[in-house]
């Protein structure tokens, strides 16, 4: 996947070299800067060697002296290093798109060097329910994003935990991806297959997304869907119970329902692709 626009605006870039993640990042800003964004490229380390690179490089060296184009260090997008805020840091990329949007630009594109921020389970835990409530801005704002994880540092579980959330990634073998497709906190969009293997990555997906009823009600948009076994049902179910919520399976295969009806799982409901 290269750096053109995003059917949804938020990808996840797992890697081995830093070189490739930085290739990848500029090919998806230069897109940005194609659209009449603006541009930032968050980086872990001094922002020196890319504002070299970029001030010899066709449009970044016209957009870097108008401020359409940024090198911003880790700590000054994401002041909270240790353990991200969620909901504070979205609200910093709210505002900073709007502010671009204010200046004449059609919106803010951001690529993030992320591997620091995600580096033991409970800075892995915040981001993962900002990387959510990311999904759910986006939806109402001009904003796309690129996640830079580098594989060696954390391991091929811990992208796995980051890169399921996300509309579109790069991680072979990840077979289903859980995001939230809108602001309403009760819906989600899973896609994929889920089978005994990735259950329990599947869990603590589930419990990253913050699903929360509205109306007592639930909702997982599952048309691309193409798998999902016993487990899964029983776990959703589970799931459901717990938040004394209804769960709807929203455009599952009839074979889906059959099996659900007969194993009698309360709180969840399969509403049939027609």
């Amino acid at each position: 996947m290269t750096g053109q626009a995003l059917p949804y605006g938020h990808l996840c870039w797992a890697y081995d070299d830093p070189a490739e993640f930085t290739a990848r990042a500029e090919d998806f800003l230069r897109a940005g800067l194609a659209a009449g964004e603006r541009v930032w490229f968050v980086v872990a380390g001094s922002p020196e060697p890319v504002l070299d690179r970029w001030r010899d490089l066709d449009l970044f060296a016209e957009a870097l002296p108008s401020g359409a184009a940024e090198v911003i260090p880790l700590d000054a997008a994401y002041p909270d290093v240790t353990v991200i805020d969620p909901a504070g840091q979205v609200s910093t990329y709210q505002m900073a798109t709007r502010a671009a949007i204010a200046a004449g630009y059609s919106g803010l594109r951001v690529a993030a060097a992320c591997t620091d921020l995600v580096r033991t389970p409970t800075q892995r835990e915040a981001f993962a329910r900002y990387e959510q409530q990311t999904n759910r801005m986006m939806r109402g704002e001009a904003f796309q994003a690129m996640c830079g994880y580098q594989r060696p540092e954390l391991g091929d579980r811990a992208v796995a935990e980051l890169a399921c959330l996300h509309p579109e990634h790069n991680v072979p073998g990840l077979l289903f991806r859980l995001y939230a497709p809108t602001a309403h906190e009760g819906h989600a969009v899973l896609v994929g297959e889920l089978d005994p293997a990735n259950q329990d990555l599947f869990r603590t997906a589930l419990e990253h997304t913050e699903l929360r009823p509205v109306g007592g009600e639930l909702v997982l948009d599952a048309h691309g869907l193409r798998f999902l076994d016993h487990r899964t049902l029983v776990h959703l179910s589970e799931y459901a119970q717990q938040r004394r919520a209804r769960l709807v399976l929203r455009g599952c295969p009839a074979g889906t329902a059959r099996l659900v009806a007969l194993l009698e799982l309360p709180g969840l409901c399969v509403e049939v692709t027609r």
